[in-house]
């Protein structure tokens, strides 16, 4: 009984964070890379950090390494602040920066033994470990290649098991999709989501928008060094955005002007405008405001007053945040 109670409460819990960043600023001489920033990053979740070029991303994640210290303020991992214990944080947290050392003379394989002997594992065990890690990221058919003789996409993944040699809590990926074509982008997102489900909590740095949304549950507006906002992909994008963008594809040519008056007359519409359409749909967008129970109503009152509508869907996603981090950009240009 007491077992069956246990359960119940572990499921209707809310996720609880892993890294809680509090009040933090770190100068470099005379320029606040970060500024009273705070942030909780909650266990199990793929958390993008978006922002500008010097917007303070990568000093986030470098603290959050244990590599550099903030000049004020404090981050903890669990229980404990990483400032005070920066060889137990490392040995929790895997991080993989935007621009990596390899060592071109290494095979695959002894490249990782590499970097499991700095972490201390046993030697009796590092040849299981490395031989696991490449089949984790599909590269055990390169595991006696040279690193050098690699692509791209390749060294990416080998630099993602490097990260996770010593079997870390938490990931940070610095612009890991950064120089990968399609295929390689979309490997990349399957295999963090892989890593999510084994438990990872995994922080990803990037300016590729569409593959942030498609990966992570949850993001955080980075700009001048504070936190403009943070949460899921959608409430973020909306609360920053004007609203949703809706999108409204009716049959006939001749009945879009009477569609759009229409719109015009609901509440929560805005900026409603005619589109490009296909040769059998005719599409109207228009921003809205209010909720998902508010967009039943505008379906119903366009089928009512004989609008033939062929789809009707809001927006949102990839799209809607890539118009928000255009925004922040745009303000940020000087």
């Amino acid at each position: 009984m007491q077992a069956a109670e246990s359960t119940e409460q572990t499921t209707t819990q809310p996720a609880q964070p892993i890294i809680k960043i509090q009040h933090v600023f770190k100068r470099y001489r005379n320029v606040d890379a970060l500024s009273d920033f705070s942030l909780e990053i909650p266990r199990g979740t793929i958390y993008g950090l978006i922002g500008p070029n010097g917007a303070g991303k990568t000093t986030l994640l470098r603290i959050l390494a244990a590599l550099i210290s903030p000049t004020a303020g404090q981050v903890w991992l669990g229980d404990e602040e990483i400032t005070r214990t920066p060889t137990t944080i490392q040995r929790k947290v895997g991080y993989m920066p935007d621009f990596f050392g390899v060592y071109p003379d290494l095979t695959s394989a002894e490249y990782l033994e590499f970097y499991a002997g700095i972490h201390g594992i046993p030697r009796q065990k590092r040849a299981q470990t490395v031989s696991d890690l490449l089949e984790l990221v599909d590269l055990s058919s390169k595991r006696n290649s040279f690193v050098e003789t690699l692509s791209r996409g390749m060294k990416q993944r080998l630099c993602l098991a490097r990260a996770l040699v010593h079997d870390p809590d938490v990931l940070l990926l610095d612009e890991p999709a950064s120089g990968l074509d399609p295929r390689a982008r979309v490997e990349l997102r399957e295999l963090v989501r892989a890593l999510q489900g084994m438990g990872k909590t995994i922080i990803v740095s990037s300016h590729i928008l569409p593959e942030l949304a498609e990966m992570c549950t949850d993001i955080a507006i980075v700009q001048g060094g504070k936190l403009i906002a943070s949460g899921d992909v959608d409430s973020v994008s909306h609360r920053l955005g004007s609203g949703r963008r809706l999108e409204i594809r009716i049959l006939d040519l001749a009945r879009v002007p009477r569609a759009m008056d229409q719109l015009k007359q609901l509440p929560g519409i805005t900026n409603v405008t005619q589109g490009n359409g296909s040769s059998d749909a005719q599409l109207i967008q228009a921003e809205f405001s209010g909720d998902d129970q508010e967009l039943h109503r505008i379906l119903v009152a366009l089928i009512t007053h004989d609008i033939p509508v062929v789809s009707f869907a809001p927006r949102s996603g990839s799209g809607l945040l890539e118009e928000v981090f255009m925004s922040i950009t745009e303000e940020s240009t000087p």
